[in-house]
Order: C-alpha cells, then structure tokens, then sequence
C-alpha cells in the first residue's frame, strides 16, 4: 500500500472528540503508570497526524496511579464514604421501579468493586503468601476475613454453614458500614442497602471462578439493629468440581 492510499484523520475531526477544553500534559497510556490523558486536543491531534514520538512518563507526582498499592492504611474517612453511598443509593433510587430493581442495581455497582479488590487484595499479600483457593471454604475463609478487612476496615463476624442446604453458607456483619447512615422510607421499608455488599462478595467469588448468588438479609438481635446475613449460594457443579480434585 503506497502513501497516497493512507488516509489520515483531519485535525477538525479530532476536535468534535475533545472532553476537555483545557490542554493537559502527558497522552496515551503506559501499561505500568496507567493513562496520562483521555483528552484529545489540538496539540496531541497534531502528535498522533505528525507520527512524533509520544513521550509516556507522567509529568504529575500527584498521580493516583502513582500511589503504592500495597498501603494498606485506609485514606478515605468515614464521612465521605457515607455521602458517596448516600448519593449512590438516591441515584439508583431515581433510576429504578421499585425495591427489587433498586437493590439489583445497588448489586450491580457493588458486583464490579469485588471484582476489582480480590485483585487488589492478592497484590497486597504478595505472591510469597498469597495463594488461589481452590476450595470452597478457602474462599470464603479469605473473603471473611482479608477482603472484608480490607474494604471495611474489620473482619466479618461470622461464616456458618447451613444445617438444611448443602450448597448454602451465611457470611454476618453485625454492624455493616454502609448502612450505619440511611434512612430507609416508609414505602421502602423492606430495602436492604446491604445488597451492595452482597454484590461486592459475589464479584470476589465469580473472579475466584466459585460461581454463586448472593442476597442480603436483615437479621436484627438485640443490640444489633442493623445485623445483617449475607446468604451465598454455589452453584451445583462446584462441588461436583471439588470431589473430582478430591480424589485424584
């Protein structure tokens, strides 16, 4: 293919793509900082027409994506979760049709957290001590206490299995964090907020590859109003998966 056959993008093109205004420094993406800019502006239109040469080092210090992943001490205060949660919880809210759809979007968003932080929380064990569970109760054990820890800032409380219900476990948090600070009305009285952690724990199984459902149920005791059971579910063929690797 000759020169004369490549068409190039016209600057103007590139303009009507723009999100920012406002030039920033630094474009493209390097796979060990993490993108610099998702703006394209006159100048890095001109970058990409010109074929220069892109440098990719980020020229801020203050980038997120400079930050140590294995600090493990919380930099988010309790105030500011809340008003984040409260404002997740109204516009979800807004969106929806009525309790069942709120708590399946509240499920939703908190499905994608718990696929990101078993990641994060097996790169913060470090691969000398991290490990795959590859047992059901391993994971459970790990999402009770590490992953729990880790985005709650304590332990779970409990981790039974049921009596009646071979493929059925129950995580419980007597004090659930983000529902210390919402105000349920009236005509949504049977809404568990605490659908968003069930999402965030079925996010953690599915990426582990333990398929499973996970509900939210409101089980005060006294001193315990907001006493929460979190009810896991596996599927069938996970256990047919562990007596197979059971008796090789």
């Amino acid at each position: 293919m000759s020169k004369e056959d490549i068409i190039l993008p016209s600057a103007s093109s590139f303009s009507t793509l723009t999100i920012s205004d406002t030039p920033t420094s630094g474009f493209g993406y390097n796979p060990a900082v993490g993108p610099t800019s998702n703006a394209i502006t006159q100048e890095t239109s001109n970058i990409l027409l010109n074929k220069k040469t892109v440098n990719l080092t980020p020229t801020s210090a203050n980038s997120i994506y400079d930050r140590n992943l294995n600090k493990k001490t919380p930099e988010i205060s309790l105030s500011s979760l809340s008003f984040l949660f409260c404002e997740i919880v109204n516009w979800s809210h807004k969106n929806s049709k009525g309790i069942q759809d709120l708590e399946s979007r509240l499920n939703g968003l908190g499905y994608q957290i718990g696929q990101r932080f078993l990641e994060l929380v097996k790169l913060q064990e470090g691969i000398k001590y991290g490990k795959r569970e590859v047992k059901i109760i391993e994971i459970l054990q790990f999402i009770h206490g590490s992953l729990w820890k880790c985005v709650f800032g304590k332990t779970a409380n409990e981790l039974e299995k049921s009596q009646d219900v071979n493929n059925e476990y129950m995580i419980t948090d007597n004090s659930p964090l983000i529902s210390r600070f919402i105000s349920i009305p009236k005509d949504y009285s049977n809404l568990n907020c605490s659908a968003f952690t069930a999402g965030i724990i079925e996010g953690a199984l599915d990426s582990a590859y333990f398929n499973a459902t996970v509900t939210a149920h409101s089980v005060p005791q006294e001193g315990y109003p907001l006493r929460t059971v979190f009810l896991i579910n596996f599927d069938d063929s996970l256990f047919i998966r562990e007596e197979l690797r059971f008796n090789q």
